[in-house]
């Protein structure tokens, strides 16, 4: 008995160190952090531009008209047809796409939405694989359901495509050669409002590392290079024979 109640102990202690956010019925539960309207934004924007790339190497010809006289129907490249958009955008809905992402409570801004598991699930299903029983509050079964913020997301996602349709359609047929996010949400969406998260990019921990050592490296060259230039200037070449 006095195990459980240290390890529920100890849980509890984690989870709040963590601020982790766990999905329930009820959307009031836990610190929830509402998606900004940047981070809805970037988001439909990386979905649609992946989906396109998906795409985009067919070279298959459409053939549009009626009547079966191949002749007198025009044809168009499907690259740069219109029933691409429409597929990319609804075939499934572009937004649903985002009921794929989790929480990453450990990542800052806009890099907590991301797919896969994050560090904290990763750890707690370990414990519990092991046999510690972990108290969460919801069924075991709920764990991998989309949280809070991720389901607002979506909501959010599904306005913007209704709202800015036309920007969609007008980067589709006259703008491909700007970057989606540039010009959907710079452009468009944001241009008003905040744009840090556009410039968020999420770097691995083992690779941030990395990149600290191979900056102390560099800083420790050039102070090197440094005193080895103040030697050579302070030496006025004379020696003396033996």
């Amino acid at each position: 008995m006095w195990g459980y109640a240290v390890v529920s102990v100890v849980f509890l202690f984690f989870l709040n160190n963590l601020n982790v956010c766990y999905s329930t019925d009820n959307e009031d539960q836990g610190p929830v952090i509402p998606p900004s309207k940047c981070e809805v934004c970037k988001f439909l924007a990386i979905e649609l531009k992946a989906r396109l790339e998906e795409t985009g190497k067919t070279k298959e010809v459409l053939q549009i008209g009626h009547g079966i006289d191949p002749s007198k129907k025009k044809k168009i490249k499907y690259n740069t047809a219109e029933l691409r958009l429409i597929e990319a955008l609804t075939d499934p809905h572009i937004c649903d796409k985002i009921l794929e992402y989790n929480i990453h409570k450990e990542r800052s801004g806009s890099n907590r939405f991301a797919r896969g598991e994050s560090e904290t699930f990763q750890t707690l299903k370990g414990l519990v694989d092991k046999g510690v029983k972990v108290d969460l509050g919801i069924p075991y079964e709920l764990w991998d359901t989309p949280s809070a913020e991720v389901t607002q997301l979506q909501r959010e996602c599904f306005s913007v495509v209704e709202q800015y349709e036309e920007d969609i359609e007008d980067w589709y047929f006259s703008n491909q050669d700007k970057d989606i996010i540039d010009y959907l949400c710079k452009d468009h969406v944001l241009k008003y409002d905040n744009q840090d998260c556009l410039d968020e990019v999420y770097v691995p921990k083992g690779e941030q590392d990395n990149a600290i050592e191979e900056e102390k490296s560099s800083k420790n060259s050039k102070s090197k290079g440094k005193k080895n230039k103040g030697k050579l200037k302070g030496d006025n070449g004379e020696h003396t024979e033996l």
